[in-house]
């Protein structure tokens, strides 16, 4: 099997006053050539954003754009006409396509924790698209949840070849990871797990190309990206 192990502290890190946040790959002033993606996963961002601030409007095209918040809300508003709050436990899908605007702003009184994703799409210049969900993995522990994908199965639907499922396992369950396409990329939210022998904590993620199980060393939350290209 096919490994890599991706320690929580090779990520870049910017602070600028109002944010603080991780980059597991090169992104803005950080750069990495060893960290520039995996397939088409090309951004994960571990976010923390000050009380009364935020993002101001903002282009982005031909990207997919997950939002998953973790601690607070997040208030997005969009050119396409989209104005929501994203709480903790939601998660936000915005194909940008040929192009939208958007800002994210945390109006409330206390810090928001989100992790931002890009995924590069497999079909270019397509009608930008919003769609939202909430699914928090601790209302249904030890199962995957299934985020997004190509298929008409998936709760929102991301232009990539690609599969998103969260889970959050408790001490001592485990849950098997089968490899169907080409990366299985494994991001550690909070706690620790055991993936065929690896151990994964917070912040690290382990890269691997065959079936595995995961077993949690302590009640546990991460993310799977089963990644075709």
């Amino acid at each position: 099997m096919n490994t890599f192990l991706h320690h929580s502290e090779n990520r870049g890190h910017a602070q600028i006053g109002w944010l603080d946040s991780k980059h597991s790959f090169s992104f803005g002033s950080w750069y990495d050539p060893k960290y520039m993606g995996v397939g088409s996963l090309r951004v994960i961002n571990d976010d923390t954003i000050a009380a009364h601030n935020g993002f101001g409007t903002h282009p982005h095209d031909n990207m997919e754009i997950l939002t998953c918040v973790l601690k607070g809300t997040i208030s997005h508003k969009d050119t396409m006409g989209n104005e929501r709050h994203i709480n903790a436990g939601e998660w936000q899908l915005m194909s940008a396509g040929t192009g939208v605007q958007h800002s994210e702003m945390n109006q409330g009184d206390e810090a928001v924790h989100m992790l931002q994703i890009w995924v590069i799409p497999n079909v270019r210049d397509a009608e930008p698209d919003y769609q939202q969900i909430e699914r928090d993995p601790k209302k249904s522990p030890n199962e995957w949840q299934l985020i997004a994908g190509p298929n008409d199965n998936a709760p929102m639907h991301i232009r990539q070849n690609a599969e998103i499922k969260a889970a959050y396992l408790e001490n001592g369950h485990s849950l098997e990871v089968k490899a169907t396409q080409k990366f299985n990329y494994v991001h550690v939210i909070e706690g620790e797990i055991d993936i065929a022998g690896q151990i994964v904590k917070p912040g690290d993620a382990y890269l691997f190309d065959e079936d595995a199980t995961i077993v949690a060393k302590e009640n546990s939350q991460f993310i799977w990206f089963d990644l075709n290209n």
